[in-house]
């Protein structure tokens, strides 16, 4: 049975998206996700385009997606597991990063290419979870790390 065959969970389309996340243009880093599982793991996709407005300066010619904007797109999808799961109000709350550790960076992402970002809970503790993410790139990895968020209410 393949990979593809054996996930399971609910998919989360760009509408539930921005009604989740408060991230827009340019900033929003989540295009969709699959796979969701409450309290356990999500799957986020992101579309890579030459439109990106990073990629005129990182790098000229030679474009590659910033490891720090791989890394905010896997905690955005953190973020959007721990927003359906709590049931967070965006208009009430945040979700904040916390923390991020053993970030590795193995194969550049560049234009064209369709980020998938597992991300699983490796503990919760009441608004506080930890996660290990990866990015990757057609089966490939790219990137790797751990790291933990929080919901905090939104301040006034």
């Amino acid at each position: 049975m393949s990979e593809q065959a054996t996930r399971s969970g609910e998919s989360i389309e760009i509408g539930e998206v921005l009604q989740r996340l408060p991230h827009r243009y340019p900033f929003l880093l989540i295009d969709r996700a699959t796979d969701y599982v409450a309290n356990t793991s999500i799957r986020g996709i992101k579309n890579v385009t030459i439109n990106e407005p990073f990629f005129p300066g990182h790098f000229p010619g030679a474009p590659v997606m910033p490891g720090v904007l791989q890394i905010e797109a896997l905690a955005q999808t953190g973020a959007l597991l721990m927003s359906k799961t709590l049931e967070a109000d965006i208009s009430k709350h945040l979700i904040l990063f916390m923390s991020v550790e053993s970030a590795r960076f193995k194969r550049p992402v560049m234009p064209g290419d369709v980020m998938e970002m597992p991300v699983e809970v490796l503990f919760q503790r009441r608004n506080i979870f930890k996660f290990r993410g990866r990015v990757e790139v057609r089966g490939e990895l790219a990137t790797e790390c751990e790291f933990a968020a929080m919901k905090a209410d939104r301040p006034a």
